[in-house]
């Protein structure tokens, strides 16, 4: 296992992953897990992750649990994880940091739904314009497994 800062490595194995699990804080200490789309900044240790279109319980982004969490507590931590029934290609990655919202008028914004929808080609169709994004600067990674198996 290993702990540190972002790697080239780790770089790879984020930008190659389809999904991942974000863990915030609930008001009563507990984590709440929930599966999420994301891209890795280029240059710096951030992930965004959006607040899309897909169903929710209600209308308001903002008003979502998770949103609710970081802006009572910005710890959170992304687990993004390889699976095979191959044990030896087992892996995992797992991202510590602070979040932060970042609504559309904020610097930055279109570029994250730029690289988005460059990703994942379902949000063709989604309003990521007009939705808020969750903004993740990664301050530790613990990566277990090895990232680039044969």
């Amino acid at each position: 296992m290993m702990v540190g800062m972002l790697s080239d490595r780790d770089r790879t194995f984020l930008a190659g992953a389809r999904r991942a699990t974000l863990a915030t804080i609930r008001p009563d200490g507990r984590p709440r897990l929930v599966p999420i789309c994301f891209v890795l900044d280029d240059e710096r240790p951030v992930l965004h992750t959006p607040l899309d279109d897909k169903p929710k319980r209600g209308d308001d982004p903002l008003a979502l649990a998770r949103v609710r969490d970081i802006r009572a507590d910005p710890r959170v931590t992304v687990l993004v994880d390889r699976w095979d029934e191959d044990w030896s290609r087992l892996a995992w990655l797992r991202c510590e940091g602070r979040a932060t919202i970042v609504g559309p008028t904020d610097a930055g914004h279109a570029p994250v739904v730029a690289a988005l929808r460059a990703k994942y080609r379902q949000y063709a169709t989604h309003r990521l314009e007009v939705r808020p994004i969750i903004r993740i600067f990664i301050e530790r990674v613990t990566v277990w497994g090895d990232e680039d198996p044969p």
